[in-house]
């Protein structure tokens, strides 16, 4: 099974990828800084505001992907709105749809900034982007169950695979040699627990509710949009999210 990506984010937690065995993953997806992990990483994304001195050199065979394919990427799922506006989640979108993977594995994408704030990142200090005031960003455990759901319809299991206590995303944690083991086995295994636990009528409610609410913004810059969104309506929705996953105990 070839068709497995790596995500690679940069919390402190992120460096664990550069003992990773490459041979794994169809594609090493760097997002914004987290290209200086590791030299076989195959695209990075980042945003236009990203700073200059802090991009890669361009190399062969290296994809830089921009504002202008990850916002078409994400509008596929719905838009940034809904998807939620940080890169871990607008990366992960634009991996699905323009790879098309049966994995995508996370690495430095937990979200949680509790620690010294110095070393809030691999390279040190850094802006906690999700923890930002942004209303597409109210409930980030809601985001990840929505990433979860669509990619498991698009045939794609989650993986995290930080060993951190805590973590904003709700996929289900594996640790890296089981993944190098049988990557196949963990797509199946992590297949059928998803049919289990998984919520269709949630899942098809939240959608409505999504496309009733009407807070699609094609260009993604939804700050500039002369509508403004209604945080209450976002947070419904996201409250419906939250309900798409059962325990397995509920399963």
């Amino acid at each position: 099974m070839s068709d497995c990506v790596l995500i690679i984010g940069s919390a402190p937690d992120a460096v664990r990828a550069q003992q990773f065995n490459g041979d794994v993953f169809s594609s090493i997806v760097a997002l914004n800084n987290a290209w200086r992990i590791r030299d076989d990483w195959t695209h990075i994304v980042f945003p236009e505001d990203f700073a200059a001195d802090r991009r890669p050199p361009k190399q062969t065979g290296k994809t830089v992907v921009e504002y202008d394919q990850f916002v078409p990427a994400n509008n596929a799922f719905g838009g940034t709105v809904y998807a939620g506006g940080t890169m871990a989640f607008t990366g992960a979108y634009w991996a699905l749809h323009a790879l098309k993977p049966k994995i995508m594995a996370f690495i430095g994408c937990d979200m949680i900034y509790d620690g010294d704030p110095a070393n809030s990142h691999f390279y040190g200090q850094g802006e906690a982007d999700p923890l930002r005031d942004d209303p597409t960003l109210q409930d980030l455990e809601a985001k990840a169950d929505r990433l979860m759901w669509m990619s498991y319809e698009s045939q794609c299991l989650c993986i995290n695979l930080s060993e951190q206590p805590r973590s904003r995303l709700t996929f289900e944690r594996l640790v890296m040699e089981k993944l190098s083991a049988s990557p196949q086995e963990v797509f199946e295994q992590g297949m059928d627990r998803l049919r289990r636990i998984a919520d269709k009528g949630a899942a098809d409610q939240a959608l409505q509710m999504e496309r009733d609410v009407g807070a699609f913004v094609e260009s993604g810059d939804y700050w500039n949009d002369q509508k403004p969104l209604d945080p209450q309506k976002l947070s419904a929705i996201d409250g419906l999210w939250n309900t798409v996953f059962k325990s397995e105990a509920e399963a």
